[in-house]
């Protein structure tokens, strides 16, 4: 276990962002070999999930398993998306992959594609990234002109157009029902499932979604193995993934790391440990809306099923680190606001419980909250966790409960602080 060079290698090669340098350097033969092979859609998926490859971007659900339940028996089209819409606080390394290595990602739809016979897909891509996009554009058109786009991929009789789309800002665009929602032009609205997209997805088509990082594996699983990939990792969640690390750490940035590999590591050894020297106090996971880790509870396996068993998540890799010096009142505050300003609106726990959360935060924080607002805020989080349409409502909650549970202390010192300050008695039981 450890630090391991796959999508990550492509990074360190100067000019990769080139068609020609990524051919040399291994690139297409993936997607050639599938095409030219004939490769049938039952063969990459069998493929994909002797590989244990699972959905990078927070889910974890199995790759092949999710490409398999695309009906095969249904006239029409089919159609494969892209979530570039890479919006979760402390994530960022979906933006490496399309800035270092597009082809990458390009072969990975082409094998993806391959899979379900899907003859179009869509890159929907955030629509701050700016430079991504326009390195996108430039790698989609230089694939165009090689051949492995368009009409007669590989020389074969496949066909595949892929088309980017820019997102307009809005987080709850991440969320699959959501994007496909913004991608036929209507508002962001997430949709009830079932029926789930690989049976009723964009356009009322079958569909597969994927985020750039779990697409980008897929060549490497072609090439190296299924075997070789699923050996990396630990026994239900195979290979590696990048980890974007951020906050109070001596070498911020994005490592790529087997599943399995310690969190101690990724911080310690990976990221240089804790800056300056300083005491660490708290690790967000994976993006602001998994649960938070105290710093004696990062001697855990980097792995979907372990952060589960300890009460978190490891949902996007975007790993933030926090010292001694970080007021976490201040931290969950602006947590709150972010969630609050995203949510779509269309769920009522999750419209009315973000923004009653924030202003009970905002009182706590600015000094005249109490007890009792502590208790209320986890009291409205459990109110809203599994009672929204989509995840966003669960997001939105789950940091509050483990902020508040995990820091109890902190909070109620600023309570109480405030309470002298102002020389009144702090309340402490709730009517």
């Amino acid at each position: 276990m450890g630090q391991v060079k796959l999508i990550s290698r492509f990074f360190e090669i100067e000019g990769c962002r080139l068609r020609r340098v990524y051919e040399e350097n291994g690139g297409y033969a993936a997607a050639r070999r599938v095409i030219t092979e004939n490769w049938t859609g039952e063969k990459i998926i069998e493929t994909l999930k002797k590989s244990n490859l699972r959905g990078l971007g927070g889910a974890g659900f199995p790759t092949g398993m999710k490409w398999g339940f695309v009906p095969r028996d249904q006239e029409g089209p089919r159609y494969l998306v892209v979530n570039a819409d890479e919006s979760e606080p402390g994530t960022f390394k979906d933006r490496h992959v399309m800035l270092h290595a597009p082809h990458l990602l390009i072969e990975g739809i082409i094998i993806a594609a391959a899979s379900i016979d899907a003859e179009e897909a869509f890159i929907y891509i955030r629509g701050e990234y700016w430079e991504p996009y326009r390195v996108m554009l430039e790698a989609l058109e230089e694939a165009r002109q090689a051949g492995y786009l368009g009409e007669n991929i590989f020389g074969s009789d496949r066909r595949l157009e892929v088309m980017i789309h820019r997102g307009a800002g809005a987080y709850i665009c991440g969320e699959e029902t959501a994007l496909l929602s913004s991608l036929e032009g209507y508002k962001g609205f997430p949709k009830l499932k079932p029926p789930f997209p690989a049976v009723k997805g964009l356009f009322s088509r079958p569909t597969v979604i994927n985020n750039v990082e779990t697409l980008s594996y897929v060549p490497i699983v072609i090439d190296k193995g299924p075997e070789y990939f699923a050996g990396l990792g630990t026994e239900r969640s195979g290979g590696a993934r990048l980890f974007g690390v951020s906050g109070h750490v001596e070498r911020p940035g994005v490592y790529e790391l087997t599943l399995g590999t310690p969190m101690r590591e990724l911080i310690y050894t990976h990221a240089g440990g804790v800056r300056n020297g300083a005491k660490l106090k708290a690790v967000i996971p994976g993006g602001t809306s998994c649960p938070v880790l105290r710093a004696d509870e990062i001697d855990v396996p980097l792995d979907f099923d372990s952060l589960a068993r300890l009460g978190s998540m490891l949902g996007s890799g975007g790993t933030i680190v926090m010292d001694e010096t970080t007021d976490l009142v201040e931290v969950l505050l602006r947590i709150c606001r972010f969630y609050s300003w995203e949510s779509c609106g269309q769920c009522t726990p999750c419209r009315e419980g973000t923004g009653w959360m924030t202003r009970i935060m905002e009182r706590v924080a600015g000094g005249q909250g109490n007890s009792r607002d502590l208790d209320d805020l986890v009291d409205i989080a459990q109110k809203i966790t599994g009672n929204t349409i989509c995840p966003l409502g669960d997001a939105a909650a789950l940091p509050v409960i483990s902020f508040i549970t995990k820091f109890r202390d902190e909070f109620e010192a600023r309570v109480a602080s405030a309470a002298a300050a102002a020389g009144r008695p702090q309340a402490t039981e709730r009517v």
